[in-house]
């Protein structure tokens, strides 16, 4: 029997690290159930002990997840750990991962530690993590840059402490495959009760080598890799699930080892998480890219209508690509549409949610004459954005784009509950209805990024718009949709200052 390979997910912790991605705690738990669909291993659900809605975030993923082992992050620390406890207690299966600098630049500049009081600090850790749970992670940080004699010795302590699982993380994504795989060799070999624990990688993609660097260390008998849905994450982000995935599951004939991923899952998943971020899939992006399985070249075109396998290396239907397009329409039901949202694994939270939902459906087939199931997840999510308490509310916007004037924009917005109005000139409709939102609110923000995806094909599609704002050292991203461009815009620059307006942004270490 072929060994496993446990896939962890840090989508909603180091992928939430991304500049401009926090989600919601219900962004969170909606996430977390297509990666249980998916049957991913673990989930880290965040980092409880970084604010109090981290943690109301994590203890929600944990009540609301059966089939995976729910994981929350700490730093060496005892408040931390216990933070991490509470958290996951809810849990039918909880890990407590917990991390602490192992590299010389990281123990004397970030620390201020000697390595004796490091081993010292990351035992304590770990008997501190095993009274609230047996499975217990520890990541040496900024392990590519540690000395393999100190990393070594640390591990076997912590091995000898109790912990289950060793997470080698590339902290800042410095390492080669040829390396990284023989330090995974080398740790398993030296370290003299490696067999008792599992031996995990975590690398990140600075230099574009974190799938490489995962699969090498695969290859040295590591059999936990962590990574994200579409590689998100600090920085240049993490390996990416679905690339881990598929390398292992394609080449068989070199690896030993094999996933319980269920692949049909993975484009829903990446879907998901592009929607809920705001950060869309390049469409080159191997897998779950739009171009992943087109062929334009005549060569190749002729050979996969004669043998597929001639230019395709996995089936697209394989991953979870389909043209199956949702053939609901205006006069279709409540009761249909439910079932639709089911089939899509979409669970709402009330009958008030599914009302409303529907309501929006039933607009939108107004607008549209095919509603496909990417508009269905984009609704569903513009619909959540739209229940939570928001500052800001876009009553009516009129915009007037005409060859040879200035375009001129006229939009009243509900703040707070009381309707202001404002007009505006601009360099075209959306820069117009921008100034006229910032008549209003004066939020004095930064506009970093302004993004347009089509959610469907056709001129009637869906526009999904991205809004990147900044603010006092902030960054958050806000989404909209709509058929027409310009109201999505507008509802995008919204979102993103209703989230400005809310909580105090998490500040996360980084492991």
């Amino acid at each position: 029997m072929k060994n496993k390979l446990i896939i962890f997910d840090t989508t909603l912790r180091d992928g939430e690290q991304s500049p401009g991605a926090s989600m919601t705690k219900e962004e969170k738990v909606r996430i977390a159930r297509q990666l249980e669909r998916m049957r991913v291993d673990v989930i880290e659900a965040g980092f409880p002990a970084a604010s109090n809605g981290d943690f109301e975030s994590v203890k929600a993923v944990a009540s609301s997840i059966k089939d995976s082992t729910v994981c929350g992050l700490a730093r060496a620390l005892e408040r931390d750990i216990e933070r991490a406890g509470e958290a996951i207690k809810p849990a039918v299966s909880g890990r407590i991962h917990t991390f602490i600098a192992t590299s010389p630049i990281h123990m004397e500049k970030k620390l201020r530690m000697s390595p004796d009081q490091v081993v010292e600090q990351a035992v304590k850790a770990v008997k501190w993590a095993r009274k609230w749970t047996d499975n217990v992670e520890f990541s040496p940080e900024d392990a590519g840059r540690s000395e393999t004699d100190f990393l070594c010795r640390i591990l076997e302590a912590v091995i000898e402490a109790g912990a289950t699982t060793l997470n080698i993380p590339d902290t800042v994504g410095y390492n080669l495959p040829q390396q990284f795989g023989n330090l995974i060799a080398t740790l398993r070999e030296r370290i003299p009760n490696s067999d008792k624990a599992i031996f995990s990688v975590h690398c990140h993609n600075d230099l574009g080598l974190a799938v490489a660097n995962s699969l090498s260390a695969v290859l040295a008998g590591a059999r936990q890799v962590e990574c994200t849905i579409n590689g998100l994450g600090e920085r240049a982000g993490n390996a990416a699930l679905e690339e881990i995935v598929m390398a292992v599951r394609t080449r068989q004939d070199v690896f030993s080892c094999d996933t319980g991923i269920d692949t049909t899952q993975i484009v829903p998943a990446s879907r998901l998480v592009a929607g809920i971020t705001g950060f869309a899939v390049q469409p080159n992006k191997a897998i779950v890219g739009a171009n992943a399985f087109a062929h334009e070249s005549g060569i190749h075109q002729d050979g996969v209508l004669k043998h597929r396998e001639t230019y395709e290396i996995m089936r697209a239907e394989d991953v979870g690509w389909s043209a199956n397009k949702m053939v609901l329409g205006k006069h279709s039901g409540r009761n249909a549409f439910r079932s639709r949202l089911v089939e899509l694994g979409i669970e709402l939270e009330s009958e008030e949610a599914l009302n409303a939902a529907f309501a929006r459906f039933k607009d939108l087939a107004d607008k549209k004459h095919e509603i496909f199931d990417e508009d269905i997840h984009a609704l569903v999510s513009d619909e959540e954005q739209a229940m939570v308490k928001e500052q800001f509310k876009l009553v009516s916007l009129r915009v007037c784009s005409e060859t040879g004037e200035t375009p001129h924009a006229q939009v009243t917005i509900s703040d707070g509950g009381k309707e202001k109005a404002a007009e505006a000139d601009g360099g075209g409709p959306v820069d117009a209805s921008f100034k006229a939102i910032e008549v209003i609110v004066k939020s004095g923000t930064e506009l970093l990024l302004y993004s347009v995806n089509n959610i469907t094909s056709g001129t009637d599609a869906q526009g999904e718009v991205t809004v990147r704002l900044a603010k006092g050292g902030r960054i958050v991203n806000g989404q909209g949709a709509d058929t027409d461009i310009v109201i999505a815009s507008a509802k995008a620059y919204l979102n993103a200052l209703n989230k400005l307006t809310g909580k105090l942004e998490r500040m996360n270490p980084q492991v």
